[in-house]
């Protein structure tokens, strides 16, 4: 099973740390107000890093270690491209959501009945 750390940039310019399974599904419940209270009142939100890590007792100690970096430290992480995953994620997303509109407008070319 894979962990992951992750950043996302909050609406007002803040980062929030976190940890997960699943980033892209987690940057979803932020955005849908399901997420941490914090997200829930600053989003939407957007995914600007990710961290595999090995198991969940080491994605909990990274993220207590990523939320004391200050605003500039966590910028570093952003701009580094050592470790950050965010772009295979995305690029991954943008792939679904690139499905899901050729089945949507296939289905809407369909003939009726």
């Amino acid at each position: 099973m894979a962990y992951y750390c992750y950043l996302v940039e909050c609406a007002n310019g803040a980062y929030y740390a976190g940890w997960t399974l699943d980033p892209l599904r987690r940057v979803r419940q932020h955005n849908a107000g399901r997420g941490a209270r914090y997200t829930s009142l600053n989003s939407p939100v957007r995914l600007v890093y990710v961290e595999l890590v090995p198991d969940r007792a080491t994605a909990l100690k990274r993220e207590l270690q990523i939320k004391r970096l200050g605003h500039s430290g966590k910028q570093k992480l952003v701009d580094s491209a050592a470790g950050n995953l965010v772009g295979e994620f995305l690029a991954v997303e943008r792939a679904v959501e690139t499905e899901q509109a050729i089945q949507g407008g296939e289905n809407l070319d369909a003939p009726g009945i």
